[in-house]
């Protein structure tokens, strides 16, 4: 890929939460011929996301929190979210650790790392990296909430998996990282007992 591609300029054209560069390319393209085409990249680091569940009682914590281009583009006041965030230079499986408490309350002791994957590689640089891990009422050591200096204000919801499932159908789950985490859970069977008893 190397050979086909040529980066002829770069320029930073704002850094705030995240990064956004301007790219010149030179791409030789499968039939040969050269083309120039230019690019933005926006980079705000990357994250972790994790599945908490209570395969015992066949339940998920999810958190609902603002997020303002769903709220700018469709109107919603909050979306319904598998706990993540930015890395931060700490490892995915600290980082993901400490969010988790910060935002569900929960203590996470065994988060099994997952796969990785980039979110959305048509212009953002973000590769999340993706974990599940079990949890039971005992692990709850604090309220949640996320951090206030942050902006965050978050509500912690334990959620029937069968029925996050149905919130998917619905429309009322559509946050990507979430459908992916917990289809990958209905798929791996995570929460074989809750999906019997829901069919």
């Amino acid at each position: 890929m190397t050979q086909r591609l040529r980066i002829l300029g770069r320029r930073l054209i704002s850094k705030g939460y995240g990064a956004l560069e301007r790219l010149t390319l030179a791409y030789r393209r499968l039939d040969g011929r050269e083309q120039t085409m230019e690019r933005e990249l926006y980079d705000t680091g990357d994250g972790a996301a994790i599945l908490l569940y209570d395969a015992s009682r066949g339940m998920v914590a999810l958190v609902r929190q603002f997020r303002l281009p769903a709220y700018v583009k469709d109107g919603r006041e909050s979306l319904i979210e598998v706990c993540a965030g930015r890395l931060e230079g700490a490892s995915a499986e600290a980082r993901i650790v400490a969010e988790a408490e910060e935002e569900t309350g929960f203590r996470v002791r065994n988060p099994r790392r997952l796969f990785e994957g980039y979110t959305s590689p048509g212009g953002f640089c973000e590769k999340l990296t993706y974990f599940a891990a079990e949890y039971s009422p005992a692990d709850r050591i604090g309220a949640g909430g996320g951090l206030e200096a942050e902006g965050e204000d978050i509500e912690i919801l334990e959620i029937p998996f069968a029925e996050a499932l149905a919130m998917i159908e619905r429309g009322e789950i559509v946050d990507t990282k979430t459908i992916l985490l917990l289809h990958y859970a209905r798929l791996a069977g995570l929460l074989d007992c809750a999906a019997a008893s829901a069919a």
